[in-house]
C-alpha cells in the first residue's frame, strides 16, 4: 500500500508533462476529455465523442481492477 502514494505521484507529473507538451505543439485542434469515480459511479466528459469514449472506457478498465482487486 506505501507504493501507491509514490506511483499517484508519478502519474500527475506525468499527467502534467504531457499536458505542458501539448500547449507547446501548437495545434489548431485540440480534443480533452476529463473522468473519475463518485463513490463507485464513473463519469467523465469530453469535447468529442471519441475522446469520451476513450475517457469512460479507461475509467472503466480502473473501476474492473479496483473491483477485482478489492473483492478478488
Amino acid at each position: 500500500m506505501e507504493q501507491l502514494i509514490p506511483i499517484g505521484l508519478v502519474l500527475i507529473l506525468i499527467g502534467f508533462i504531457l499536458i505542458a507538451a501539448g500547449g507547446l505543439s501548437h495545434t489548431k485542434d485540440i480534443h480533452v476529455g476529463f473522468g473519475g469515480f463518485i463513490g463507485p459511479i464513473p463519469f467523465g466528459w469530453a469535447t468529442s465523442k471519441p475522446v469520451l469514449y476513450a475517457v469512460m472506457g479507461i475509467t472503466v478498465v480502473f473501476a474492473l481492477l479496483w473491483t477485482f482487486r478489492v473483492f478478488g
